[in-house]
């Protein structure tokens, strides 16, 4: 698991004065974001991308999907993929997690995993009139497969008025 802090370097794109982002603030970022996007790579090599809920947990970030979806298929393929999230303006913090994607099988895990989304998202997912209302009965039971990201790298983008460009890395498993 990757909850050890990373080690966090300023890239060389960064601007006079920036300073890097502190992995504390890109881990706020991932934990308010209610959107993100789900990069993979198809098994002829196109790209497909698509937004889905996450949520920081199990030392990655965790998402759901069905066993048949595109996403899921290329995963079987490929299990590296991208996670982004951040804003849609030029102020702000964007934050990249690129890492490998594996099936949470152990119940515990999904139970944990489970807790953290219903924390992050609410009555969204604990609702009845919630639009992804059932999802954690459907994960802990298994019907919906959890996908938990393991980190190898992560960035952090500080937009306007300083631009600043984080590369986070984690110590090898």
């Amino acid at each position: 698991m990757s909850d050890h802090e990373p080690h966090a370097v300023l890239g060389p794109f960064s601007s006079p004065g920036a300073q890097a982002t502190p992995w504390a603030t890109a881990l706020a970022v991932l934990g308010e974001a209610e959107v993100f996007w789900l990069s993979t790579v198809r098994p002829d090599g196109r790209p497909h991308v698509t937004p889905l809920l996450a949520a920081w947990s199990l030392g990655g970030l965790c998402f759901t999907t069905g066993s048949q979806e595109r996403k899921a298929l290329n995963l079987e393929h490929n299990p590296r993929c991208v996670l982004t999230t951040g804003t849609n303006a030029l102020t702000g913090v964007d934050v990249v997690i690129e890492g490998v994607a594996s099936v949470v099988e152990e119940l515990s895990e999904r139970e944990r995993a489970v807790a953290d989304f219903e924390r992050k998202y609410g009555a969204h997912l604990t609702s009845p009139e919630g639009t992804w209302y059932g999802l954690g009965e459907a994960v802990v039971a298994g019907d919906v497969r959890l996908y938990r990201v393991a980190p190898t790298a992560g960035f952090a983008f500080g937009k306007l008025p300083t631009s600043s460009q984080t590369r986070y890395s984690w110590p090898s498993r």
